[in-house]
């Protein structure tokens, strides 16, 4: 070790004294010192360690005990922390509550701790044994606070029993660095609770569920361990790893885990369940636990289906890492812990089926067997290892200064000297140079993870399987006879493309692994284009997503290595210039391309709903940028799903419709509760009517949607028109550091609501809005109260409004508001109206929409929505006819569609069956060539002759419908 410098030195003689001030037994303490290598270690730790020295400074008395014991200079045996723990209890006789439970073990955890600090930071224990000793700490925390509160919890709900008349105890499975058994000096502990069957309680006065007990359990274990008191806390838990993450059940059986991971497991969980370990629990359960995770985790077979997933945690381990701050961190930062390992853990994943001797929870046990396997030179295993050694000593060098979790460098000059001298360096920059030095080989292994292991012909192969030879640099000549041979038809335009690629400063100033995988990219993209039917466009416009692209390499290996996705690429771009720009532009979506039964896969509502809350189950609810980036990508990955299905005929036109709205709908959904829970974080919650009290999503608050999404009716480029209204609440917020009027803290959370969902960010927007629908419109209040929209539905509405409220459903919110919203809906709906005064509000309304808004014969080419005939005639006539009609027939309140309600009108022979039979099909006529239109980057005009025998039909429609004789006359 170094000499400790003047600061350390001074930080030194201050602990000293305030534990000589405190303790007042100086004789004791000199004659510890009197041993050289007591006092060299007693100035090392109390010099960088406030931590440890508060520690005993606060309890002189455990210090001392901790010297005089030797346990500070002795390595602990495996069994140690159990015994020693429920001595400790026990000689307490005081754990007959919970409150004295968590006091002895917080006592033994502070003492424990400062021994571990000690052995660690004088290196009397190596890097193994310190993170060992801390997670069999945790362990023993877990297992002897089950033992004591097991029975408190039987004593009041009796005990649990499985249908065998077994008595039942609770699993814990330790996740992350627990799991690996490599828990460093501050980690939290993920964990995850399980009991064997469901059943009931026996022996209490009120007999419960086996649920109910063991989240009972559960929700004690926790607070014994997770509990700022007094005496600080034992260990920070988290529960975000189980199934359905904060949103799911603390506690479930054996049957439900196998369910979920069978049915909606994860890759991600897959990759975290790696190191999954039971940690509490008899040995029979642990094992048929283990037996039920192990087929999720591991397959079979080669896993190269893994692979696709692990290329994604990589892009969003790179992605974070290029966030601001991270390069300090030496954990999330490039060439951090975390690659680490990932390089581990991917090929475990993709290995550990056919390689049993990689289903290992430890990181240096399956790097070992990794050598052992011939998957890792035994060179590379011993830098990697050295580099895991150097960061995590690093890491505990940082987090014994204070007990905090973190892994950032320090800024301060007395903690960078610190964390030097525990690291053995004389100087601040002599331990950056070292720790640069790992991590560049760290990351060296990090970028080269992830190659395709089922090699593909290669590129020269396949050129000559079609007598085409390719190298990149070929002149135009060469180019346009390879492009001849394979059928191109403007070669020589294509080969002057190619020559000013290649020739263009992007390309010349690649590196070298960058422009290898363009070269090796570029043949397959000639030839899979090749074979498309309109190869030369095609061409070009994966071209431009490959220069897109360029700087980020990733993407071209991406394609390089998956002929599959290259062929999807090719496909989707051929059938829809929307699809090759949403590619271009937001090239992450290539991932999607990887597995065509997920992209052609069709998803209900709540699968829509589990995949948005696994995409955002790791990310803090008020971590408003990363919310917002991470809705925009799903919106984008599942909309480009649709569009794939739509054109290649795997979805008709209503299905198409109403997977779109749905994509809408849970992105506004999620949104509206991410920013509910950043308000109330921020400023407490209107207190509700009594009436209308309860555990709701954002209660007393809804938001409903107009227009082509109220219609589930939603195109690729529909807008969203909503309305945001909320409950009469208390005047005030309460609950929060701060607070706010109700009726600011509603405009608040719509303008929030408004921002996540349409401020432009890296990833673009989610949806434009338009509130423009909702009361006195752009004059009117941001967000209305349920009783002021009423009242402005009886009093001042037009009747432009009352149609616009035909096509309104509640898509998000407290549902107890949105029934009170459907009775005013149907209410206002259901009116019984003047005729004539609504057949001429209708009709005048349609003619200021045409004079202002259809642009007829411009270039030759009428506006479908808006043309005589068109879609809006369709929408009119219906809402007219629903305005009409329903004080007779309340069925045509229902719906909000404007197929539904031209079938309903049939049922209530409002309208004839061929007439509507005609209606419909113009109308899904009209809107399926306006998705083709819209797929295409075109703007949905048509040509004078197209679709004019439907124009004609909804025409003479039209005048059926407003006739004075009909509709209700």
């Amino acid at each position: 070790m170094t000499a400790p410098t003047p600061l350390i030195q001074q930080a030194y003689q201050t602990k000293l004294q305030s534990y000589l001030d405190k303790q007042g037994d100086a004789l004791w303490l000199n004659q510890q010192l009197e041993s050289l290598l007591f006092a060299d270690q007693f100035e090392l730790v109390w010099g960088c360690s406030d931590f440890a020295a508060d520690q005993a400074i606060m309890d002189p008395q455990i210090f001392r005990q901790l010297v005089e014991s030797g346990d500070l200079q002795r390595q602990y045996p495996e069994s140690h922390y159990n015994n020693a723990l429920s001595k400790q209890i026990e000689a307490a006789d005081s754990c007959s509550d919970e409150q004295r439970l968590s006091k002895q073990l917080r006592r033994f955890r502070r003492r424990e701790m400062q021994r571990i600090v000690w052995r660690d930071l004088n290196r009397l224990a190596p890097l193994t044994e310190t993170t060992r000793d801390v997670t069999r700490l945790a362990e023993a925390c877990i297992n002897v606070a089950l033992d004591y509160l097991y029975p408190m919890v039987t004593a009041d709900l009796g005990v649990p029993m499985d249908n065998s008349g077994n008595q039942q105890r609770m699993l814990v499975i330790a996740m992350g660095k627990m799991g690996g058994g490599e828990l460093n000096i501050s980690s939290d502990i993920d964990l995850i609770f399980a009991y064997p069957e469901a059943g009931q309680t026996q022996g209490a006065r009120r007999s419960v569920s086996n649920q109910e007990f063991f989240v009972r359990l559960g929700q004690k274990l926790i607070a014994s361990l997770d509990a700022q008191t007094a005496d600080g806390f034992v260990f920070r838990v988290d529960m975000r790893l189980r199934p359905y993450g904060q949103s799911g059940p603390l506690v479930q059986n054996f049957a439900a885990l196998e369910e979920y991971y069978l049915t909606q497991g994860r890759d991600w969980e897959r990759f975290a369940m790696v190191k999954a370990r039971v940690v509490a629990g008899d040995a029979e359960h642990a094992q048929a636990l283990q037996e039920i995770l192990q087929p999720f985790i591991y397959r079979r077979y080669l896993d190269y289906g893994a692979i696709e997933a692990l290329r994604d945690l990589k892009r969003k381990i790179n992605r974070e890492v290029a966030r601001k701050g991270m390069q300090d961190n030496i954990k999330l930062g490039r060439g951090g812990i975390r690659e680490l390992e990932f390089i581990v853990q991917s090929l475990q994943l993709i290995r550990g089926g056919r390689v049993h001797s990689l289903q290992i929870q430890s990181f240096q046990q399956a790097l070992e067997q990794l050598a052992v396997e011939g998957l890792f030179a035994e060179s590379d295993k011993r830098q990697l290892w050295r580099a895991y050694q150097f960061l995590r000593n690093t890491e505990h060098a940082i987090q014994a200064m204070d007990d905090k979790q973190t892994q950032q460098l320090p800024i301060d000059s007395l903690p960078r000297q610190r964390l030097a001298k525990l690291m053995g360096e004389s100087s601040w920059e002599d331990f950056k140079a070292q720790l640069e030095a790992h991590r560049q080989q760290v990351h060296k292994h990090f970028i080269n993870m992830i190659a395709d292991d089922n090699p593909q012909e290669s590129a020269g192969e396949e050129a000559r399987d079609k007598d085409v030879i390719w190298y990149p640099e070929m002149d135009a000549d060469s180019i346009f006879s390879v492009l001849k041979k394979l059928n191109y038809k403007k070669p020589a335009e294509i080969a002057e493309k190619l020559v000013q690629l290649y020739q263009s400063r992007m390309v010349l100033s690649l590196d070298a692994v960058p422009r290898a995988r363009l070269d090796a990219l570029m043949p397959k993209i000639l030839l899979i284009c090749a074979a498309q039917e309109d190869c030369d466009n095609t061409f070009n416009l994966v071209l431009n997503l490959v220069q897109s692209v360029l700087r980020r390499s990733v993407y071209l290996t991406l394609l390089s290595e998956n002929n599959q996705a290259l062929e999807q690429l090719a496909l989707l771009c051929q059938r829809s210039r929307w699809i090759a720009d949403q590619l271009t532009t937001y090239p992450a979506l290539l991932d999607e391309l990887l597995d065509p039964r997920n992209l052609y896969a069709v998803q209900d509502k709540q699968q829509l709903r589990d995949q948005l809350r696994q995409q955002t189950l790791r990310i803090a609810e008020d971590d408003q940028e990363q919310q917002m980036e991470e809705i925009r990508y799903f919106v984008r990955a599942c909309t480009l799903r649709v569009a794939a299905c739509e054109i290649t005929g795997h979805l008709p036109l209503m299905q198409v419709s109403n997977q779109l709205t749905w994509i809408a709908e849970v992105a506004v959904e999620h949104i509206a509760n991410a920013a509910w829970y950043q308000m109330a974080a921020q400023y407490g919650v209107p207190t509700p009517s009594q009436e209308n009290a309860g555990d709701r999503e954002t209660p007393g608050f809804i938001v409903v949607a107009y227009g082509k999404m109220g219609g589930m009716e939603m195109g690729y480029k529909s807008d969203l028109d909503l309305v945001f209204l909320h409950d009469d609440l208390s005047s005030h917020t309460s609950g929060g550091p701060k607070t706010l009027d109700s009726s600011t803290f509603f405009m608040r959370l719509g303008r929030r609501i408004i921002h996540m969902l349409s401020t432009p960010t890296h990833a673009g927007m989610a949806y434009e809005i338009d509130m423009r629908l909702r009361p006195s419109g752009n004059s009117g209040m941001l967000v209305s109260s349920l009783n002021a929209f009423e009242k402005y539905q009886q009093q001042s509405a037009w009747t432009w409004e009352h149609q616009a409220l035909v096509r309104s459903r509640v898509i998000a919110g407290d549902k107890n508001i949105a029934d009170r919203f459907n009775q005013i809906r149907t209410s206002q709906i259901c009116g019984q109206r003047d005729l004539q005064k609504l057949r001429t509000d209708v009709t005048e309304m349609r003619k200021k929409m045409r004079k202002h808004l259809d642009k007829d014969l411009k270039d030759n080419k009428y506006c479908l929505k808006q043309v005589c005939g068109g879609i809006v005639d369709i929408e009119f006539m219906v809402q007219f006819a629903v305005l009409a009609n329903s004080y007779k027939f309340d069925q045509l309140a229902h719906w909000s569609d404007t197929v539904r309600l031209l079938e309903t009108m049939v049922d209530c022979e409002v309208i004839s069956e061929q007439q509507a039979r005609q209606l419909i099909d113009a109308y899904k006529a009209y809107r399926s060539v306006a998705h083709k239109l819209q797929l295409q980057n075109q703007p949905v005009r048509l040509a004078q002759s197209e679709l004019a025998d439907e124009r004609q039909i909804v025409t003479e429609q039209w005048h059926y419908f407003f006739s004075k004789q009909k509709q209700g006359d």
